[in-house]
């Protein structure tokens, strides 16, 4: 298995992150994507990576710091995207939660940006969402009259139109443990419209633990949860959904072939 979206840096893992990690590879998990959201933790990230053969990492300004990132921060980003094992540039989007009270021209500037350097790159990006569906692909669409998108919808949490739109721009659809949730009927109408090689499966641990551990610390080994929920809503084996979503993952974010070997 591969756990295509984590956040094993953050400090809720500070007192056990070792631990974490050799309950990951026991499980079964080989690879994980670790996901940068600012400059500190996109650092973080390639220290992860180039600290264990079995992490990867991306960089990346969550739209959260659309209104404090300076024009340093955003260079040191770039710069990043240059080290090894970094695979991904993001997580990057639009946020309208409750607790983001940065506009959103802001927020669309940075993304843009972010589409920008994933362009001069290669690199995919990582589109974080949050209650803006309508705004996000406005953009993207537009975007993409420029040349052609590529990258990872992560945490998807849309409809059925949702996931047909973000295929059509060149992503790959990533289901979190929501998809486990007894509420997410609509998320799991979107699974059966979702082409079956643009699938990912992810954890976005610390966060949206997936049942049977909801209330509990997300952590990677738990990917495993969501992959097989999603592999039984398609009549998948698990064996047949892990393969799946490791290829998936591989081709996503250009990991080497042997990556979840």
């Amino acid at each position: 298995m591969i756990d295509s979206h984590a956040h094993v840096d953050s400090q809720k893992f500070d007192a056990d992150r070792e631990a974490v990690l050799e309950r990951t590879w026991a499980a079964g998990v080989r690879t994980l994507v670790n996901v940068g959201c600012d400059v500190a933790s996109s650092r973080r990230s390639v220290a992860l990576a180039t600290s264990d053969h079995r992490i990867f990492a991306t960089v990346g300004i969550h739209p959260h710091g659309a209104g404090s990132a300076t024009d340093a921060d955003w260079d040191e980003i770039v710069a990043l995207t240059e080290a090894p094992r970094v695979v991904g540039v993001g997580e990057c989007g639009l946020d309208r939660g409750p607790w983001n009270k940065v506009p959103l021209e802001l927020q669309e500037r940075l993304l843009r940006k972010h589409v920008a350097l994933s362009r001069e790159t290669g690199l995919p990006l990582v589109i974080h969402n949050r209650d803006t569906y309508p705004d996000l692909f406005r953009i993207l669409e537009d975007e993409a009259t420029r040349g052609p998108l590529r990258g990872v919808m992560h945490c998807f949490s849309g409809g059925p139109e949702d996931a047909e739109r973000s295929v059509a721009l060149g992503f790959f659809v990533s289901f979190s443990g929501v998809l486990t949730f007894k509420n997410a009927a609509n998320l799991r109408a979107a699974v059966r419209v979702t082409p079956r090689d643009r699938m990912l499966v992810e954890t976005d641990c610390p966060y949206l633990t997936p049942v049977p551990h909801r209330g509990q610390r997300n952590e990677p080994a738990y990917v495993i949860h969501t992959a097989h929920f999603l592999g039984d809503l398609l009549g998948l084996s698990h064996t047949e959904i892990e393969q799946l979503t490791v290829e998936n993952t591989i081709r996503a974010f250009d990991l080497p072939s042997g990556a979840a070997a």
